[in-house]
């Protein structure tokens, strides 16, 4: 079966200063029991903001170094989850369901595709 990387996207300059209901921990934890169950989560976790992180580019056969926070990025990828699914309407499934959880005033993305096996 193919499996899937879903990365999670957020803007860090416009996080929701609220915090969300009580609930949202509980119907988390809900679908990751039931994604885990049904054999179809192989990997799952948030990622610490950018503020910590260092990019590494190689340009004409020279490597750089900056480091976080990345200011000039609107949406960087805040976690991901690697699936595996029969093909990419169940993946899509699945990440329409993670989305669905959040409150209403929150904006993620997930960008879903196909890891290349091979």
């Amino acid at each position: 079966m193919p499996r899937f990387l879903s990365m999670i996207r957020i803007d860090e300059q416009n996080l929701p200063a609220q915090t969300p209901d009580p609930d949202f921990e509980t119907r988390m934890g809900a679908l990751f029991e039931e994604i885990t169950k049904a054999g179809v989560m192989l990997d799952t976790a948030g990622l610490a903001p950018t503020s910590q992180g260092t990019r590494v580019r190689w340009e004409d056969g020279k490597l750089s170094y900056t480091d976080g926070p990345f200011t000039e990025t609107k949406e960087v990828v805040g976690g991901y989850a690697i699936m595996q699914c029969k093909d990419r309407p169940e993946a899509l499934e699945w990440t329409k369901r993670f989305l669905e959880i959040h409150p209403d005033n929150w904006t993620v993305t997930a960008e879903v595709r196909e890891i290349a096996e091979g």
